[in-house]
């Protein structure tokens, strides 16, 4: 996530904002997410006109630094438009297909970041350390109680026999737990 794709996607935010769109977010994606790009810019516009004349925007003022987008989809139906710039996708919405598509749910994963958070230099990630499972966890702890008691941690001996403890004033009950 380089200092020039922040700056690129920079740009196309205020190309966005010159033509009023609504709700302008900016997903920075996860990289364990799979995500096939760096950033989302997601926007609404009221009528297909302006999702048009927002897309056009976008266009003309990434095409003034030489950026030009590798796809575009859905211009003519103006119901959702996205502009695909390898390292930032572009999406236009009408209102009811914003709400029908939900992509700020389905990326959850995705960190959201203000206009003034593009222009900060990218805080370098710390390594990602493995995580245990509570499965691992628990089967790790049979395994060291097994190794201590020669039994496992279910209550049975190596050979399978039960270890229940017998009350010698029960007569043969078994003690309760």
């Amino acid at each position: 996530m380089s200092l020039q794709t922040r700056q690129q996607v920079a740009r196309a935010i205020k190309a966005v904002e010159s033509k009023k769109a609504d709700d302008v977010v900016i997903l920075e994606m996860d990289q364990a997410s799979g995500a096939f790009t760096d950033y989302f810019i997601v926007c609404s516009g009221t009528n297909p006109r302006q999702i048009q004349a927002i897309s056009d925007e976008v266009e003309r003022g990434l095409a003034e630094s030489g950026q030009r987008p590798s796809s575009v989809e859905g211009y003519k139906q103006a119901e959702w438009v996205l502009l695909d710039y390898v390292d930032f996708v572009v999406h236009i919405f009408s209102e009811q297909a914003r709400k029908f598509y939900d992509l700020e749910r389905l990326w959850k994963s995705a960190s959201r970041l203000k206009p003034s958070d593009l222009t900060k230099k990218p805080a370098a990630k710390a390594p990602v350390t493995k995580k245990v499972g509570a499965k691992q966890a628990v089967g790790k702890g049979r395994k060291l109680a097994k190794k201590k008691t020669g039994r496992s941690a279910r209550g049975r001996t190596k050979s399978g026999a039960s270890s229940s403890v017998r009350n010698p004033k029960a007569k043969g009950k078994k003690k309760s737990r």
